[in-house]
């Protein structure tokens, strides 16, 4: 068995854990068998002090 990687960025309005979920979400879309996920970098925008735009790169590793 191959354990495939595939990394992409997920976003939220509201949270990190949201941007990640998004992220997994996604790949679903493409690949059935996803087995985890590894959170590269998180990331946000701030505007006017505060967070919004939040980001995750993120590995989802999957199997065929």
């Amino acid at each position: 068995m191959y354990v495939k990687v595939m990394e992409l960025v997920g976003e939220s309005d509201t949270s990190w854990k949201d941007a990640v979920r998004n992220a997994v979400r996604q790949a679903s879309q493409t690949a059935a068998n996803i087995t985890g996920v590894e959170v590269i970098n998180l990331t946000a925008g701030v505007r006017e002090g505060d967070l919004y735009e939040y980001k995750a790169n993120v590995k989802v590793a999957y199997t065929e």
